[in-house]
């Protein structure tokens, strides 16, 4: 391409690019593979800077050879990157870049302005120094189109250099930022004051125009605000533009109010009025003690238009939204808030603390807190028609799920326990001023004590909003409420109102009562609770009978639960807990009903066994279903889990679906192991420890775990407590099936994972000696002779040292003929005689003992070296002071005194006859703790 003229290599590169445009696969791959050749090729970048900025070539083309171009700059811009573009290609692609903002497709103006910006991340300033000049200059022109592009390209720009965090590349914005604020405040203005003329003058292209520009100028002015400056509150421009902020944001909150909400410049003028806010909420979050001369108005502002009838008319959603975020994180915010000891607090803490409290008086909190309830908690039209015509919609559509949801929405959704914004500001504004707001709240809920008619609808949810509020507040009311009076003499008749208008309220009360099981509800009222949710799960309406199971997984999770008061409505809830899984259809609703069963049968564990066969033939056809929804299959996967546990050694009757499930799961091969291995794994597990004896379907599985071990990943611990399973389970027949295997695995990771992982890698090799001191010291021949070097070498860490002595120690003591062969083996390997190599090994055994700490370790070192006394060896005999002193220690460690005899005996002495006692707190013993004991 070198040799090649720029014309001519244009025209070839054009030609592959037209190809690789092509939906005919023949034509496309052939295209990809040459041009992925060309990527390295000097001259490749500047044929595509020619392509891409000659207007008169195909868009599909342009846009090809863009990305192209982009591509490049991730690989290849860097000086240290292989294949790295020379800085003489480089220059003249600068230059190329910014010689013209003309380009008229508005798709392929924002890639061009996003790859000058990524060139720029790497060479602007000390490259590139004319670049911010340029588009300086280039913004200024008259022409609409370059000087859009142009601001483009300057927000990009911006927005890349500010988003650079090392402490040289910081100081280069902030000298950045000081030299262009001026100029980027006064371009803003211009175009925010040109836009207002051209609105009030009715020119709609006009306007939408200026309104663009308005955006990408204040975009830039964001960016230079919140990350430019150290201390920005020093600079009078920076607050300046904060204060006029709140005056634009009335300007523009006046131009909506003459828009109507389906004009398509609503949806733009909307966008600028949230920009205004973001830039106030980016600047608290980064700045906030140079906040605090704006505390007083923002809460002014926010409070005015969102609590008052000032906001009537003019106010939407998402606005709302943020002025509440705004009020909320200056309640919430941690630099305002003064230490106990007021002297301890900085001036500027207690300065910013001194503003909000003289702002939230008793009355403004008052408005704020009963315009919050009885305005932002009411359920809208909207949300009732939904309830009625698709109620698990309505579930998905109240209630919001995961992460910072709240900073989004005015509501919340059911299932998640994530607050939206009105319920967060709500609770953070009652946990600051508790003291004030109580009894607000405590008037409020007063006013409510008479029923409600089921005729007056707005009733109804004014009741349902103050509900709500109460359970929210529920940790704050704690001392102010008599919940168990209320509870019986108002909650509970309500709960048994069973007219359809009613509903509202009926899950609402529920729903309440779920908030305060864990703050406060006497035990002895947990059987009238279990009868109301009984009759409630039969409700006829759905989202009440899903709100209760929702109530009932925070009852039987509740520290203060006792199986005994529960065991009377078991049966009657679990089945009514099935119907609501089979009667509701999406698969988030199905999750949350099945992660309700999960918890009941954990909670329960064998006392659910009568009551499970019909969930146990459902879950293969509801396995089947969800097929695409993993998801799904993980809370499958959990409720088999507890399942299995709740079963124990019946769990086998499940093999048929529960095998087939555990292979999917594990195998790495199948692509939804992504989602599925953990949960498989435990399943895997659980599986096995409660299984009755070995079947050849359950071995097979094991052929998933080679793949598994060379994962290496954060499931290894749970692959070894598997194969730990499978020995105790059936040690012969899993060893002769898979032991050599295993063994390769072993090795292989025994040279690349971490002391804590060889330590367990061992374990598992000392559980097959123990288990099988025959099988498996054969099979797992190729791994001793590293342990027994390691203890000749005398390993520096402790555990390690201790785990290798433990796995030798069983070999001797359970195998001698095998040890013999072993120290034989050696020997050789040492070049030393066998009684030489013998005593050097006693000798460093002795030694190290203290490095042994678990008194079952001792103790079976003890016995191993005992075994080797009655040989006539003289090696071991010379060893025989140092064999008993540590006998007699290992002894004094295992030895305990009878209270009741006063002897003294070996406490780590098991009777086969004994059978463990367990109490009504603990879980049965697993048929894997009965084999552990019987080994």
């Amino acid at each position: 391409m070198v040799s090649m003229d720029l014309n001519s290599a244009s025209t070839v590169v054009l030609q592959v690019l037209t190809q690789a445009t092509s939906q005919d696969t023949a034509v496309l791959k052939p295209a990809e593979e040459q041009l992925k050749q060309w990527e390295t090729q000097p001259g490749f970048y500047s044929v595509l800077l020619n392509i891409f900025t000659n207007h008169t070539l195909d868009i599909n083309v342009r846009w090809l050879a863009v990305l192209y171009f982009k591509h490049g700059i991730d690989r290849y811009w860097r000086r240290a990157a292989p294949h790295a573009l020379s800085e003489e290609e480089k220059c003249t692609l600068r230059a190329g870049l910014i010689t013209n903002f003309n380009e008229p497709i508005s798709q392929i103006a924002t890639q061009i302005a996003v790859l000058i910006a990524k060139v720029a991340r790497l060479d602007c300033p000390r490259q590139w120094p004319e670049l911010i000049p340029t588009l300086i200059e280039s913004v200024k022109v008259q022409d609409d189109l370059r000087q859009h592009r142009a601001l483009l390209t300057f927000y990009h720009v911006t927005k890349t250099l500010a988003s650079k965090q090392l402490a040289a590349d910081r100081k280069l914005f902030h000298d950045l930022a000081s030299g262009i604020y001026t100029f980027a405040c006064s371009l803003w203005n211009h175009h925010t004051d040109t836009f207002l003329q051209q609105f009030s003058s009715g020119n709609e292209a006009a306007f939408l125009s200026s309104l663009e520009r308005t955006l990408l100028s204040l975009k830039v002015l964001r960016k230079l605000t919140v990350y430019g400056f150290v201390e920005p509150h020093k600079n009078m421009e920076v607050m300046g533009f904060l204060h006029g902020i709140f005056e634009r944001l009335k300007q523009f909150l006046e131009c909506s109010r003459s828009i109507g909400t389906d004009n398509v410049c609503r949806n733009r003028l909307e966008k600028a009025i949230i920009l205004f806010t973001k830039v106030l909420l980016d600047f608290l979050d980064q700045h906030p003690f140079s906040f605090t001369p704006l505390i007083q108005r923002s809460l002014e502002f926010s409070v005015s238009y969102v609590f008052t009838e000032v906001g009537e008319g003019v106010t939407f959603e998402r606005f709302i939204v943020q002025c509440m975020n705004l009020i909320k994180l200056i309640v919430k915010n941690f630099a305002y808030k003064p230490s106990k000891y007021f002297e301890d607090s900085s001036p500027e803490t207690l300065e910013a603390h001194k503003i909000k409290m003289a702002f939230f008086t008793y009355p403004t909190l008052t408005e704020i807190c009963r315009r919050l309830v009885s305005h932002y908690f009411l359920l809208t039209e909207e949300e009732l028609t939904m309830w009625e015509e698709d109620p698990e919609g309505f579930i998905a559509a109240v209630e919001e799920i995961g992460g910072d949801s709240w900073k989004y929405s005015l509501r919340k959704f059911v299932i998640s326990s994530l607050q939206p914004c009105t319920e967060v500001l709500f609770i953070d504004i009652f946990r600051e001023y508790n003291q004030t707001l109580t009894p607000v709240l405590l008037e409020m809920m007063k006013t409510l004590e008479e029923p409600t008619s089921v005729e007056d609808m707005h009733a109804l949810l004014i009741k349902d909003a103050v509900y709500n509020a109460v359970g929210l507040a529920a940790f704050e009311l704690f001392d102010s409420v008599d919940f168990d009076q209320w509870f019986k003499n108002q909650l509970l008749p309500e709960l048994q109102v069973t007219h359809n208008r009613y509903k509202p309220l009926r899950r609402r009360v529920i729903w309440l009562i779920g908030q305060w099981i864990s703050v406060k509800v006497k035990s002895d009222l947990k059987p009238m609770l279990y009868e109301a949710i009984c009759n409630l799960l039969q409700d006829q309406d759905l989202v009440v009978r899903i709100e209760t199971a929702t109530t009932l997984k925070l009852t039987v999770d509740d520290f203060e639960f006792r199986t005994d008061q529960f065991l009377p409505y078991l049966e009657t809830m679990f089945t009514q807990l099935f119907q609501l899984l089979q009667q509701v259809t999406e698969c988030d609703t199905k999750m949350h009903v099945l992660h309700v069963l999960s918890c009941v049968i954990e909670r329960v564990n064998v006392q659910i066994r009568p009551y499970v066969g019909r969930l146990v033939q459902y879950l293969p056809l509801l396995w089947k279903q969800s097929e695409e929804h993993n998801m799904l299959r993980c809370a499958i996967l959990t409720t088999l889990i507890h399942l299995v546990q709740g079963l124990g050694a019946d769990s086998k009757n499940l093999y048929p679906f529960l095998l087939p499930v555990i292979q999917l799961s594990t195998d790495l091969s199948q692509p939804p192991h992504v989602y599925l291995l953990e949960d498989g794994l435990e399943l895997w597990l659980v599986t096995l420890e409660n299984s009755p004896c070995i079947t050849p379907e359950l071995l097979r599985i094991f052929q998933n775990m080679s793949p598994l071990l060379e994962l290496s990943s954060e499931n290894l611990r749970t692959c070894f407590k598997i194969i730990n399973g499978y020995i105790f389970l059936s040690s012969t027949e899993f060893l002769q099936t898979y032991a050599v295997g295993l063994c390769q695995s072993f090795c292989e990771l025994l040279q690349e994972i971490t002391t804590e992982g060889q330590i367990q890698v061992l374990k598992v090799v000392e559980n097959a000696l123990k288990v099988n001191p025959v099988l498996g010291p054969q099979m797992f021949q190729p791994i001793l002779p590293c342990v027994f070097s390691g203890i000749m070498e005398g390993e520096r860490y402790p555990e390690v040292m201790s785990t290798y002595l433990g796995v030798i120690g069983r070999v001797l003591l359970q195998n001698a003929s095998f040890f013999s062969s072993l120290l034989n083996e050696m020997a050789h390997k040492f070049n030393q005689e066998m009684d030489q190599l013998l005593g050097n090994m006693i000798e460093m055994w002795v030694d190290r003992m203290d490095h042994i700490t678990q008194p079952e370790r001792r103790k079976l070192s003890a016995l191993a070296l005992l075994s080797l006394l009655p040989s006539d060896n003289s090696v071991i005999q010379d060893k025989f002071c140092g064999i008993i002193n540590i006998s007699v220690e290992g002894l004094h460690d295992v030895m305990t005194e009878d209270p009741e005899t006063g002897t003294y005996k070996d406490c780590m002495l098991m009777s086969h006859l004994e059978l463990p006692k367990v109490t009504d707190d603990e879980e049965p013993p697993t048929e894997q703790d009965k084999r552990k004991k019987m080994n």
